[in-house]
């Protein structure tokens, strides 16, 4: 496999981050860990996942806590709990988030796939592999 070469132009930058392929875009959604999951877990950030409990840091619903409901890989953003507005009719919508406005407060599922992540991420942090 050959190594892409990654433009420094911002108008190729943005245009391979939209044309990105859907099992590529999952990486764009690394969330930090709350302080208490860091120490637990040895790793700073993590991949969000539906089930997983957030707390939103920035934008106007900063401070507020859910589980996620669902994550859209092709616009890049979450549902959580909670968060919603109002149709014109007064239906109400989930409104997206951007993972880099989250916080992971407690991790949903662990399974063997997030228990590997969390091992290769704590064998970079330590320097060796």
């Amino acid at each position: 496999m050959v190594a892409r070469e990654i433009s420094k132009q911002p108008r190729k930058q943005r245009l391979a981050f939209f044309r990105a392929y859907l099992h590529s875009k999952h990486r764009y959604f690394n969330a930090p860990l709350s302080e208490d999951l860091e120490k637990e877990y040895g790793v700073k950030r993590l991949p969000v996942r539906k089930d997983d409990v957030v707390r939103v840091v920035r934008g106007d619903w900063a401070g507020h806590e859910g589980k996620v409901l669902r994550v859209d890989l092709k616009r890049v953003r979450l549902y959580v709990e909670g968060i919603t507005v109002k149709k014109a009719d007064g239906t109400p919508v989930p409104y997206p988030i951007h993972p880099s406005k989250v916080v992971i407060v407690k991790l949903g599922k662990v399974d063997k796939v997030r228990e590997k992540i969390i091992a290769r991420r704590k064998a970079a942090s330590r320097g060796g592999r």
